[in-house]
């Protein structure tokens, strides 16, 4: 059942591009507030399109004007006709108290599913088995998804109250359920009787041999002693990764420098900071910090920085060391000779071998350009220094604390820094970007986004927004909820989360819905389909006995700005930086997952995938963001409607693929890093493991700009506790991204970005199939003749994705 822990997506890329974001985001309404003077009525002038349809209107209208969103969604308002539907229209959850009844409600379901699979002894029992314990697990995900995400975002503090006491309860009932011997058996049984699994379809197939991996994983085939011990490792193990990331210190918080040795940083920024006595008081963590080492003009300054910033404190790296110790033995309890090895076995690279075949055939690809790009860097740090007599080796040398100083010089050029950086960005409203979406969606996938007014109870914030996803054969098919807005106590980061699988629900289930007593009343006044999903969203019946599917229902969470108060201000709507686009591009990508993977089966739904197959459609959706024929379809001045001028995208990008190279041999190194962390050699017995000694080992051998003595930046690497043993994956699927940009939609060309028979194409091959279908098959099928030899995945398969690079930062045209 552990399949069934939801997280949600927040990409490393998408964290990184939305600090980027930030600043940009907050200044872009001043920057074209000034641009001209009058504001057009945008209600008229959407109106007064030709062929532009009302629900497209509004789509735009209800994340650009404040005004028609509160006209819009007034129905929120409960009153004696309308009453409370609950959040996400899950009629448990009216109050916080209602966590408690759909916990006793659903424990009650579970606890008679065991009781069936425990006494199967028949072969049409068996047969039905995986599709038991599919729907057991989704009882389970049903409130632990729900649970998650409610604690993490309801601004009522009640609210949050109940979800962590029912997440605690349901994830120790999930727990007990993974060691349940008798599943764990009857589950084998049904696997080694092959007239039951002739019978099964290939989702069953899959989902039986998932949750096999699931109960091993858990440790279930093990003696009670060490089963006891994994549990306890598994707990330690989470306690001590909690710690690394919540207690992440520098070896020094502070340096004191000269303000004069300072020259270059911005000046803002500069009064922000503690002075003394002609001195400066400079963070070594943070954005003062990362400003300095990319504009401070002195090299010894940036260099005393770059030391400062990029080492740990003692501690920390103590407990890093002890979290993998804690991974090794984990790893080794359950049979397997590494923490790495474990991790992989259920992945598309299978092995550590394997990753680092990928890796080396990437650092290969891209060590031309790197090469190119510090050529580049050489030249201007030499014509810098030509009048310098002082002139040392050192300028004759890139140095780490040189490259993200010179990489910014060549990223400016005349054209970039003539305008406002938020320029681009009047271009791009919220609404517009929304309005494109949609437009892009029903072009490629014959689905688009219709806004729809939320029941009173139904959103956690008065800012969120409802939008159903409606398919043009099938009707509706999905739910997305749009908290795109900052406020006050809600995380900013960009974030993914899937509240409701797909999954079929029989005639059979619905019918038993009748029998259930313990139910709300509001819940039983429900059409029976509704009623088996606890009121939320449901497809019309598609067979004669009513099954119908629980439709996927998604949250999307940014931390936009607001739109002004009134319609009659001179301020624009929230409009975004071309970094924010992006990140609203990537969620979507990750969204259309969810959507399109609809499968009878919910552990094998949507982005219920290997997690290393998982970015793929996100980071494809960024190579859209960019592309001329898609930019076409929405990106209007906020203002004046002018189209935007591709040109300027254009510009706006060349900075950032200017040091793509460089930023792809950082990721390389990192993960090989991280393969090195989890290797065999932590429980080496010829001595002890220092991974301070591995960071600078692995550095030297990936890097083309050597470490600076002395750091231990590996104390930083948050990442390494969600994402250990794994961390390529990013780089895996922006390879394959870039593979499929090209051989699919032929990089925009000609209009191909748009066109229907290739968005079909990616659908039929990659989308629809969720986590059903081996990764390898899905990417073998979407490449055609390109991808012949890649279904059976391994090492050479691996190795052929590395050569094929990461082209790149996603300009299209």
């Amino acid at each position: 059942m552990s399949k069934a822990i939801p997280r949600p997506w927040t990409c490393l890329q998408c964290l990184h591009r939305q600090r980027r974001a930030i600043r940009g985001v907050a200044t872009a309404a001043a920057a074209t507030s000034a641009v001209t003077t009058h504001r057009s009525n945008l209600f008229v002038e959407s109106r007064g399109i030709e062929g532009k349809t009302l629900e497209d209107h509004n789509l735009r209208q209800i994340f650009d004007s404040r005004p028609f969103w509160h006209d819009f969604s007034k129905s929120q308002i409960p009153n004696f006709y309308r009453r409370n539907v609950g959040l996400f229209e899950n009629h448990y959850l009216t109050s916080p108290d209602g966590f408690t009844q759909f916990a006793e409600v659903t424990l009650a379901k579970c606890r008679r599913i065991v009781d069936k699979v425990l006494v199967i002894n028949t072969v049409d029992g068996y047969r039905a088995i995986a599709r038991d314990l599919d729907r057991l697990s989704d009882l389970l995900c049903r409130i632990i998804d729900l649970a998650d995400f409610v604690r993490s975002t309801h601004p009522d503090r009640a609210f949050q109250h109940a979800a962590s006491e029912t997440h605690a309860l349901m994830f120790e009932y999930m727990n007990t359920l993974n060691t349940t011997t008798g599943l764990n058996e009857q589950l084998g049984k049904a696997l080694a009787n092959p007239e039951v699994i002739s019978s099964w379809t290939e989702e069953e197939k899959t989902v039986a041999q998932l949750l096999k991996k699931d109960f091993s994983q858990s440790a279930i085939d093990l003696p009670r002693a060490k089963r006891e011990r994994f549990v306890e490792l598994s707990s330690i193990i989470s306690q001590v990764g909690s710690q690394f990331v919540d207690e992440m210190r520098p070896s020094k918080w502070s340096l004191v420098i000269e303000s004069s040795r300072l020259k270059g940083m911005h000046p803002m920024l500069l009064k922000q900071l503690e002075q003394r006595r002609g001195n400066v008081i400079l963070p070594t963590v943070g954005q003062a910090a990362s400003n300095a080492i990319r504009y401070v003009e002195d090299e010894a300054t940036r260099k005393e920085i770059y030391i400062a910033s990029r080492t740990a404190a003692n501690s920390q790296i103590q407990i890093l060391e002890t979290l993998l110790h804690y991974r090794a033995e984990l790893a080794k309890l359950s049979g397997f000779s590494s923490y790495a090895r474990m991790t992989l076995a259920d992945k598309m690279a299978q092995s550590p071998e394997a990753v680092n075949k990928f890796l080396s055939a990437l650092s290969a690809d891209n060590a031309p350009r790197m090469k190119g790009e510090l050529e580049l860097m050489l030249a201007l740090k030499a014509s810098q220094q030509d009048a310098d007599s002082r002139s040392t080796p050192s300028s004759r040398t890139i140095n780490a604390w040189d490259r993200d100083f010179y990489r910014t010089q060549l990223a400016r050029n005349p054209i970039s820094t003539s305008r406002k950086p938020d320029f681009l960005a009047a271009y791009f409203s919220l609404g517009t970007v929304m309005q494109g979406l949609s437009r892009l969606f029903s072009q490629l996938y014959g689905v688009r986004l219709a806004p729809r007014e939320p029941a009173p109870g139904e959103t956690w914030n008065a800012d969120v927004r409802r939008l159903d996803v409606i398919d043009e054969v099938e009707g509706h098919i999905a739910v997305v909820y749009c908290d795109l807005f900052a406020r006050d106590g809600k995380n900013p980061n960009p974030a993914h989360f899937t509240l409701r699988c797909s999954r079929l629900i029989s005639g059979t289930e619905i019918a038993e819905t009748a029998t259930l007593a313990d139910m709300p009343e509001d819940l039983r006044s429900l059409p029976p389909a509704q009623r088996a999903n606890d009121g939320m969203a449901t497809s019309r019946p598609i067979d004669s006995s009513g099954s119908v599917y629980q439709l996927p229902t998604i949250a999307l969470i940014c931390d936009f700005p607001p739109p002004p108060p009134s319609n009659n201000s001179t301020q624009p709507p929230t409009l975004l930086p071309l970094p924010a686009v992006l990140t609203l591009f990537h969620e979507m990508g990750h969204a259309i997952h969810s959507i399109l993977g609809r499968t009878r089966l919910q552990n094998v739904s949507g982005t219920r995938c290997a997690t290393d197959f998982a970015e793929l459609p996100s980071v494809l959706m960024e190579r859209f963001a960019t592309d001329p024929s898609v930019l076409a379809l929405f990106a209007r001045h906020w203002e004046t409607d002018a189209p935007l001028p591709y040109e300027m995208v254009k510009v706006s990008t060349e900075g950032d693929r200017a040091s793509d190279a460089s930023d792809t041999e950082t990721q390389v190194l990192l993960a090989a890093v991280d393969q090195a962390y989890h290797s065999e050699m932590i429980l080496d017995g010829n001595s002890r493991f220092d991974s301070t000694a591995v960071w600078h080992s692995m550095s030297a051998q990936w890097s083309s700009v050597p470490e600076a003595p002395g750091t231990k930046w590996q104390g930083f690497f948050g990442h390494l506790v969600g994402y250990g043993g794994s961390y390529y994956a990013y780089l895996f699927d922006r390879a394959i991204a870039a593979k499929v940009w090209e051989s699919v939609f032929k990089a925009g060309r000609q209009g191909q970005a748009v066109e229907r028979e290739n968005g079909e194409r990616f659908k039929r091959e990659v989308l629809r199939w969720g986590g059903s279908r081996d990764g390898w098959r899905c990417v073998g099928g979407v490449l055609g003749d390109e991808g012949r030899g890649l279904d059976e995945g391994g090492e050479k398969a691996m190795e052929r994705v590395g050569r094929w690079g990461v082209g790149g930062s996603g300009l299209g045209g």
